[in-house]
């Protein structure tokens, strides 16, 4: 599971890279910094990504 820690201090890197947290649910790190959310699901019986928004604008909330 990813903690607004580990988000924070992720640092871009030569490729993009992703941090999983749950069911699908990962950030995408860029190679310009920017992080994306993205949701991994299947539909039709293929892998599909949907991008939600970018952080930090859509944080991390714990319940």
């Amino acid at each position: 599971m990813l903690t607004d820690t580990k988000i924070k201090t992720a640092k871009a890197e030569a490729k993009p890279y992703r941090l999983a947290d749950s069911e699908g649910l990962f950030l995408h790190v860029m190679t310009t910094g920017k992080k994306f959310w993205r949701l991994r699901y299947g539909a039709e019986k293929k892998e599909q990504t949907l991008t939600l928004g970018a952080y930090p604008a859509i944080g991390l909330k714990r319940s």
